[in-house]
């Protein structure tokens, strides 16, 4: 063990009181949570596998909505493992990062076709499912099993890091964050392997999404803010230390709006890669430095159009490695068109029914002044 971990961890020996203090006020502040089961009750894997891949990179708050609709559309992993695919990316729509929305389908249907239709009870089963990581099979472990671990979040990243002034930056940190982090698991009963291991997990959560926020905490209502060296040092909102991040080089490109009467020309993206087996307008690739003119000249094949109008601005959003700009160009075909091969027309009007992604949302409202 480092030096640096040894000290860490006889300052944790002199605060052995802290996981009861951490669920104390847990027992009396816990969060109401639609996947969360009430206290003294068992929660449904289901439910926290869920929410777990819902949660990441996303909100509580832009979860709640679209939780209810899958809970309520497929109420088991059973149901959700005989849905197709089409109709969980659509169900998926607006809440982005898409390849979870795959990874959730495989899982659902790994979980029905070699598992009876059961989460399997330990991190290393779960490991084996499509889309569950470490964090996540750590998650459904403790929470829903009560196994002893300790998954780490971005809310738990953060309260462990100032509570114990971890200096080492991001992701580098980690392994270290998590050594901490497994020593507020409740103490183990006499006789059984199991704890509050899922309460402890969801305190420390609790307590980063709703006290030890990432500015101006409420260190004053905190259970642990007599042990938070940060807090004595008076530079808490500078942690977790985080390594400069990395943007990506701005990316351009061309959508193209085509409207026969009521209806809009669409595609299905490869069912690999970015947005994989969403619904988009036809366009061209996403490239840096692209110019307008070679991305105009991307534009498909139909009958009837002589030309293409430009609409005046540019559709923005920006994906987790790039920024991206397209140049939105419109134009209406006569009704009787055909879509070009790999395309369909599909009625404006019944737009909210497909798969389309946050970027081909703003892109359709920009051509067609939505």
């Amino acid at each position: 063990m480092s030096s640096r971990v040894a000290a860490k961890m006889n300052l944790i020996e002199d605060r052995a009181d802290r996981p009861a203090r951490l669920l104390a006020w847990y027992d009396r502040h816990r969060r109401r949570l639609p996947w969360r089961a009430a206290a003294g009750e068992l929660a449904d894997p289901y439910l926290v596998w869920l929410s777990e891949i819902m949660l990441q990179q996303t909100t509580v708050k832009a979860v709640g909505p679209y939780f209810q609709k899958f809970v309520s559309r497929w109420p088991d992993v059973t149901a959700l493992g005989r849905a197709s695919l089409d109709d969980v990316l659509r169900m998926w729509a607006g809440l982005g990062y898409y390849s979870r929305a795959r990874n959730l389908h495989a899982c659902a249907v790994a979980v029905l076709n070699d598992h009876g239709g059961i989460f399997p009870d330990t991190e290393a089963g779960l490991r084996k499912l499509p889309g569950i990581g470490p964090y996540t099979a750590a998650a459904i472990a403790a929470i829903a099993y009560d196994r002893r671990t300790m998954p780490v979040d971005g809310n738990i990243e953060r309260v462990v890091t100032r509570l114990y002034a971890v200096e080492e930056p991001l992701p580098q940190a980690k392994p270290l964050i998590q050594q901490l982090a497994a020593t507020l698991l409740g103490p183990t009963r006499a006789g059984d392997e199991k704890s509050r291991a899922g309460d402890s997990a969801q305190a420390l959560m609790d307590l980063g999404a709703t006290i030890c926020t990432p500015k101006k905490p409420a260190c004053s209502l905190c259970p642990l803010n007599d042990d938070c060296a940060a807090r004595r040092r008076g530079d808490q909102e500078t942690f977790p230390r985080k390594a400069p991040k990395k943007n990506g080089s701005l990316r351009r490109g061309a959508a193209f709006v085509v409207t026969r009467g009521d209806d809009l020309l669409v595609r299905s993206r490869p069912a690999k890669g970015l947005l994989g087996g969403m619904t988009e307008v036809p366009g061209s690739d996403w490239l840096a430095g692209q110019e307008d003119k070679a991305a105009l000249a991307q534009a498909p094949h139909l009958k009837g159009v002589t030309r293409w109008h430009r609409k005046a601005g540019v559709v923005t959003h920006v994906f987790t490695h790039f920024p991206l700009e397209l140049v939105v160009y419109t134009a209406s075909v006569p009704q009787r068109t055909r879509a070009p091969d790999g395309m369909r027309w599909v009625p404006v009007a019944t737009l909210a029914e497909e798969a389309l992604p946050n970027v081909m949302r703003k892109v359709v409202a920009h051509g067609l002044d939505l």
